[in-house]
């Protein structure tokens, strides 16, 4: 798919801050324009500890993807709300163990999707697929993925502070569960997300709600546990981000608790 240069421009709103180029700036990135520098330095000021629940995130994708390809032998993943290319991507981590492992990327980001098609390029055996698509839209990313991926088979799905991206209004749990609903038994859920308990980091997403072009929701560790009705959790459950097989991380720095939560879940 082409996505033509002026609607290109028109979708980038380069005039205001956009949730994965201001996330590329807290990770230390450069894919990102002045108005998302800006909030990122203003979400850093209010709560400085944002850059490092940032790379917390992403530590998690790593050891879930590798817990994923390895012990659990998944070797399809269906990667929504992508977020801008940096070190160890999904298809990375997975054809590291295995080669033939096939993943689709998911974005609404017209930026995300330029660069994931230039940088994230798969090994012979396997594939890369990259699908413009909201994670409103189920329908369409269960669609395209099928170009990609065997349904019959057992695929990965991976929500990483994607569905704080979705108000209540917007039935986040039930947008995960079409999703699921459409990946066969022996299929998995990793997810991960912010939560409200931090006074704090709940001032810093007000003012990034405020500027931005997108919002994002604060939940509470329970309501995003909710996610993951219907599967089997795999030990040690819904925790905090650094909790979650601590024994696989490679995270350089102390580890920063109490921000968001994250877990993986077995589909029957």
């Amino acid at each position: 798919m082409t996505i033509p240069g002026d609607n290109l421009s028109a979708r980038l709103q380069t005039d205001r801050p956009h949730s994965a180029r201001v996330w590329n700036y807290l990770l230390g990135g450069k894919d990102h324009y002045p108005p998302d520098a800006a909030v990122g330095e203003q979400i850093l000021t209010t709560f400085p500890d944002f850059a490092a629940v940032a790379r917390l995130q992403r530590h998690f994708l790593a050891r879930a993807v590798r817990h994923l390809a390895g012990e659990a032998g998944i070797r399809q993943f269906l990667d929504v709300g992508t977020g801008l290319p940096t070190a160890d991507n999904t298809h990375e981590l997975a054809q590291r163990i295995a080669p033939e492992s096939r993943v689709v990327y998911v974005d609404n980001d017209p930026l995300v999707l330029v660069h994931a098609r230039a940088l994230l390029t798969s090994t012979p055996e396997g594939a890369c697929a990259y699908v413009d698509a909201d994670v409103r839209d189920p329908a369409r990313i269960i669609a395209e993925a099928r170009r990609t991926l065997d349904f019959d088979q057992p695929i990965a799905l991976t929500l990483l502070g994607i569905m704080g991206q979705l108000s209540d209004d917007e039935s986040p749990a039930a947008v995960v569960a079409d999703i699921l609903d459409a990946l066969p038994s022996g299929s998995y859920l990793a997810l991960s997300d912010g939560t409200d308990t931090s006074e704090a980091l709940n001032t810093a997403v007000a003012a990034y709600n405020s500027q931005s072009a997108h919002t994002y929701h604060l939940r509470n560790p329970d309501h995003i546990a909710t996610f993951f009705e219907g599967l089997d959790l795999i030990a040690p459950g819904v925790v905090p981000t650094p909790d979650w097989h601590p024994e696989l991380s490679t995270y350089p720095g102390p580890a920063v608790r109490g921000h968001a939560v994250c877990g993986v879940g077995r589909k029957g």
